[in-house]
């Protein structure tokens, strides 16, 4: 694709060779001739200067004094995620039911669904229309998944699930399976019935081994736009609001809620009934205790979580402690020399 073509699909301008062709999207430090880069940081721009890159996108502000051919975007990393996109498309799958697929005759497929090997389709389920489901897929009864989907190998949505248009569900990922719930009946557990159901958004992605139970009653909620990572647990009945995006291995607890544009690091641990409010961050590995409220636009970090100031404060004064232990203990050795040459004084003196 030449570098004008991208540029105009893009919105984007540009300076240089704009019949230049590019085969290919790299980093900085591997890209050569025909290849597309970013520029996305100070410390990238530094690098780019010695790229071999056929084309980069920089911002508009990025300096240009050796004339290179560049396509200036307002946010570079977004417009190279485009430009990926355009340059490697994914291969198209062929419409279609694999002959190892089972398809329940309830079921209602949209045209230009494609169905992979030893997948299974349940009862009264219903595909949108270019839906790609992956071999070994399980998808239950009275499911409904919306138009464009991308469902990976091995992907299990139970029955009585809602996924909307655009969604990816990355292989091992489980949609809909039991909440954690169980009541004491004397001196055993018995399960309490998990008969809610699971919603998604559009525009969703959820990603390997990642698990979305449904609610216990009512519905386990997945606002449009949310980005799970991989090896991500959303318990029974949550509500993960618009555009939020959770880093793996980040565990929430039953009833927890999540408004939008909240961002939540790796290893998070939130308690249950937790509320965590608009635009908030929480960092990587800190733990929100039971029924606590992080406000809107607060960092936190820490377990349990504080506000990123004070976790700092705290993480500063425990460095400090072996240095103050040490002083401690030499200020005790000068105590008990005081004390012992007193009572050498008060001996010579009887």
């Amino acid at each position: 694709m030449r570098v004008r073509e991208l540029a105009e699909w893009l919105g984007a301008t540009f300076e240089g060779d704009g019949e230049k062709e590019l085969a290919r999207a790299a980093s900085l430090e591997s890209a050569g001739a025909a290849d597309l880069a970013f520029v996305g940081s100070r410390k990238a721009a530094g690098q780019a200067l010695a790229s071999a890159a056929g084309c980069l996108i920089a911002p508009l502000e990025f300096p240009n004094p050796s004339g290179r051919t560049v396509i200036r975007a307002p946010e570079p990393r977004t417009a190279f995620a485009r430009a990926v996109s355009r340059l490697h498309p994914a291969a198209a799958a062929e419409p279609g039911v694999h002959p190892t697929a089972v398809v329940a005759e309830t079921a209602e497929l949209g045209p230009g669904v494609a169905i992979g090997p030893h997948a299974s389709i349940g009862e009264s389920a219903r595909i949108g229309a270019r839906t790609r489901i992956g071999a070994g897929c399980a998808i239950g009864r009275r499911v409904t998944l919306g138009e464009d989907c991308v469902l990976h190998a091995n992907v299990t949505v139970y029955d009585d699930c809602d996924i909307g248009a655009r969604c990816v569900l990355h292989s091992g990922s489980v949609i809909g399976a039991d909440g954690f719930g169980f009541a004491m009946a004397g001196d055993h557990y018995e399960k309490f019935p998990q008969i809610g159901r699971v919603a998604i958004g559009d525009d969703c992605e959820i990603g390997a081994n990642s698990c979305v139970d449904r609610a216990a009653l009512g519905v386990t909620w997945i606002g449009e736009g949310v980005k799970l990572d991989n090896m991500v647990h959303v318990a029974h009945n949550c509500r993960i609001g618009r555009h939020v995006v959770v880093a793996a291995q980040t565990g929430f607890s039953g009833g927890v809620v999540v408004e939008d544009y909240a961002v939540i690091g790796g290893k998070v641990g939130i308690g249950d009934k937790a509320r965590i409010e608009t635009r908030a961050v929480l960092g990587s590995g800190c733990g929100v205790l039971s029924s606590k409220i992080v406000r809107a636009g607060q960092v936190v970090w820490g377990t349990p979580a504080r506000p990123l100031k004070e976790h700092l404060e705290q993480l500063a004064s425990l460095a400090r402690l072996p240095g103050m232990r040490k002083e401690l203990a030499e200020l005790r050795r000068r105590l008990e020399d005081l004390e012992g040459d007193e009572g050498a004084d008060r001996g010579r003196g009887a």
